[in-house]
């Protein structure tokens, strides 16, 4: 992704920050929403960061000791009064500002999909550096659905140019070279995978 095209998306979910939830979450079929939720909150108590977090609306779900990272704001401010007991970080995601297995897991919610093929290998290896699990949930649109740019309107007629990929199943644990899925509903992919220690 070029710098250019990585800043627009930036501009973009910092002004989204205030429609996000109701326009990524609440607009769902709800009952997919909280299936999403519960598979989350069943995960085991651990240090965990949750890699552009947006707004927090899937990081108050996680159990443990919770660090939020996101590069806008508004954002995190939205994330903090969310989950007040976690700490927050306002950095961009590539590359993580943490030491080597600083974390038991990296969580994150449909950020990867919006990375270049380069930058998808490059957060997970930067994963793979700070936690020995990743957990990624994604939206899926079905086979018809692909990878490029996408046109994103907000509420107050911007348009926004994003870069987005649609993962199958298949797609996906094949691009994080194994692991399971924890969820696949028709909108919602919960993939993690483990890597053992070096």
């Amino acid at each position: 992704m070029s710098d250019d095209l990585y800043e627009r998306q930036k501009r973009y979910y910092h002004r989204r920050a205030s429609e996000y939830d109701a326009t990524a979450w609440e607009a769902g079929d709800p009952r997919e929403v909280a299936e999403l939720i519960e598979a989350i909150a069943a995960l085991p108590p651990g240090r965990t960061l949750d890699g552009a977090c947006g707004t927090g609306f899937l990081s108050r779900h996680l159990r443990g000791d919770l660090t939020l990272l996101d590069a806008s704001e508004e954002m995190l401010a939205i994330a903090a009064a969310r989950v007040p007991d976690a700490r927050l970080v306002h950095a961009d995601a590539l590359p993580l500002p943490f030491a080597d297995n600083s974390f038991d897991r990296i969580f994150s919610g449909q950020f990867y999909d919006h990375l270049r093929p380069p930058q998808r290998a490059s957060f997970i290896a930067e994963a793979r550096r700070v936690a020995p699990e990743l957990l990624l949930v994604e939206q899926t649109r079905g086979p018809e659905h692909g990878e490029g740019g996408e046109e994103r309107l907000l509420e107050n007629g911007e348009r926004h140019e994003i870069y987005t990929t649609y993962f199958s199943p298949a797609s996906l644990l094949a691009e994080l070279g194994g692991g399971e899925l924890l969820l696949a509903s028709e909108s919602f992919l919960f993939a993690r995978v483990q890597w053992p220690a070096d």
